[in-house]
């Protein structure tokens, strides 16, 4: 019923991915800014409630960058020639993510200029 094991080596392969996903450019500099964000949540000691809403939207990017950065390799194993339709694909992906990191800045915005101002 519950595979010890299992779950062990699925948290392995978890973090694999997690470190696949440091050697994409993009990826490493999205988890600067989340440190920045939240070394400046700990500076301004933030209520419990913006700081939650900070993780989720820090996670959301990151998350978006690592499905985003799937998307674009998946599609450079399959077809690695240049491509109209495969580029659109990716457009669309990387879309996603500056959607994300966009709402990301706003909340950001709204959560921090109160305590800078």
């Amino acid at each position: 019923m519950f595979d010890l094991k299992k779950l062990i080596l699925s948290f392995g392969h978890a973090v694999n991915g997690v470190k696949a996903a440091l050697d994409d450019q993009s990826f490493r500099i999205q988890v600067v800014i989340g440190a920045v964000v939240f070394a400046l949540a700990f500076y301004f000691r933030l209520q419990k409630f913006e700081f939650l809403i900070l993780i989720l939207t820090v996670i959301s990017v990151l998350t978006l960058e690592m499905i985003n950065t799937s998307i674009e390799r998946i599609l450079d194993l399959l077809h690695p020639e240049k491509h109209p339709e495969i580029k659109i694909i990716k457009d669309i992906s990387a879309a996603a993510v500056l959607l994300a990191a966009l709402g990301a800045l706003v909340i950001g915005l709204k959560i921090f200029i109160p305590y800078v101002f």
